[in-house]
């Protein structure tokens, strides 16, 4: 491959974005191609998504009525359709350095011992040295000042292993960033006013966020003034502690805290397992029990996504016009290519997954050493292959709601914003179902299990046709969208 001097891509790069030096830094010092002496082997973005449509293409070809090359390198040409995000846009065709293509991994809660603890801070760096963002929950920790049978006699709690695993995450080196990490805890833990104000300390917990698992039980309780219980454990089993709170003193902490620190933030955990078409598979293994470092995408255990959205603002006809206009046609199209893509790039993760196996394989470790990594990796493979879940989003929606003359927030433009989601829900599911017709589901997919996901039932009463064509092949996808941040993302497109 022709090599290029650095000044030569910061140079051709930011003629590329029009001398928009932010994008220039983000693109050449993130997602430009390098080899393993840091030699820069793309000069361009358009260089990169050469190479992304190459091994799209590839997949697409294993497969029915595949798109071609050239209509995906127009996808994703001058960022202005389709946009990989982070992960797969710096991994794939990528040769030099062993990494996952996923963006959000979640991890199993802690078992409750020094030993289950350790085994998920060395799975969590060993997964963000791949590159990917990390979360887990922390419900399963028991309270300070419970019984333990060792030389401390009781527990120090929740605190030092938020810290704990706070510190890897600062530790673990990611190409000119840190690893990123999410802790979650139900709010029904005994100690969540620790996890509340921990961050009050402005020295504590630096590598983390931290959201709270909010339940509608708890917030009728403040709503309404009352009473509410924290106990441990929270799996049903014979309580071991439990004490009374009023459930408003413990919203005016949050509150509180989330207005001073900026955290913690919320999750509300009832409408997320009512409405995940994953959590209909629980009993498969795609129990909901965290979320990933910027809270985008709700997980199980081992389960991991990678992230594509659409550049909304490329819909918009006659921009800042009288007469905008969003094209939902060309958008309904594109929003089911990406889809394909999204299917692709799972295929793509599994092969890097393989590479991983041998690389760790081939390590000079001891075997004893290499098999928690091991063992982690499988499970992802296995997630990876039974759900084949994707993460399937948007940027630019602010400038879209500009571009067509309206102001961001108004009633019509959470109209208009309405509108866009459910024309990308239901082409991204169709265009799930087509691929299962032609591709085959997703190995889990049973149709019985799904019949009262409210989410699904809500696609099904907008589109009917879709609930027939569903009903019949299944969809190739266990859960297929999410909004993820895209920061970096957006940086390149150059979008709000």
């Amino acid at each position: 491959m022709v090599e290029y001097k650095e000044s030569e891509v910061i140079e051709a790069t930011q003629k590329y974005f029009n001398g928009d030096e932010l994008a220039t830094s983000v693109w050449v010092n993130k997602y430009a191609l390098r080899d393993k002496d840091g030699k820069w082997l793309e000069k361009t973005p358009r260089d990169m998504h050469v190479r992304l449509a190459k091994e799209l293409a590839r997949i697409e070809d294993k497969y029915p009525n595949p798109l071609s090359h050239f209509t995906i390198f127009g996808l994703l040409d001058n960022y202005k359709y389709v946009v990989l995000q982070g992960s797969p846009m710096s991994g794939i065709g990528n040769d030099h350095q062993v990494q996952s293509l996923s963006n959000c991994f979640t991890l199993a809660p802690p078992y409750d011992s020094y030993g289950g603890i350790l085994k998920t801070d060395q799975e969590m760096v060993q997964l963000m040295k791949r590159r990917g963002g990390v979360g887990f929950d922390m419900s399963n920790i028991r309270p300070k000042d419970m019984t333990t049978n060792n030389a401390a006699r009781t527990t120090d709690g929740i605190a030092c292993f938020l810290e704990r695993y706070s510190n890897s995450t600062r530790e673990v080196a990611q190409n000119g960033r840190r690893g990123a990490l999410m802790l979650t805890i139900s709010i029904h833990h005994p100690e969540i006013e620790t996890f509340i104000n921990i961050k009050r300390d402005l020295t504590k917990v630096t590598g983390a966020n931290m959201s709270i698992r909010i339940t509608d039980e708890f917030m009728n309780a403040a709503k309404n003034d009352e009473d509410f219980e924290l106990y441990w454990p929270l799996d049903g089993s014979e309580k071991k502690i439990s004490r009374v709170v009023k459930a408003k003193e413990i919203w005016e902490k949050i509150v509180a805290s989330a207005r001073d620190m900026a955290e913690p933030g919320l999750i509300f955990w009832d409408t997320v397992l009512n409405n995940s078409p994953a959590d209909s598979y629980a009993d498969d293994g795609f129990e909901t029990i965290s979320c990933n470092p910027c809270s985008e995408i709700m997980l199980s255990a081992y389960d991991s996504c990678r992230l594509i959205l659409l550049n909304l603002t490329s819909y918009v006809n006659k921009s800042y016009k009288d007469d905008a206009e969003f094209d939902y046609k060309t958008f309904a199209m594109h929003t089911q290519q990406a889809q394909r893509l999204m299917d692709d790039l799972i295929d793509l993760e599994l092969e890097k997954i393989d590479k991983i196996l041998d690389k760790i394989k081939n390590d000079p470790e001891p075997e004893y050493i290499k098999q928690t990594e091991i063992d982690l990796w499988k499970k992802i493979e296995n997630s990876c292959k039974a759900g084949r879940r994707t993460g399937l989003g948007i940027t630019g929606l602010g400038d879209t709601i500009a571009a067509l003359g309206m102001t961001y927030g108004s009633p019509q433009s959470i109209e208009v914003t309405e509108k866009i989601y459910k024309a990308l829900a239901l082409n991204a599911y169709r265009s799930s179902c087509i691929l299962a017709e032609e591709r085959g589901a997703f190995p889990v997919w049973n149709k019985d299990k799904e019949k009262d996901n409210k989410f699904l039932n809500r696609l099904f009463e907008a589109d009917p046709d879709l609930k027939e064509k569903m009903q019949e092949h299944g969809r190739r996808n266990i859960a297929i969208l999410t909004t993820a941040p895209c920061g970096s993302t957006s940086t390149q497109t150059q979008t709000s």
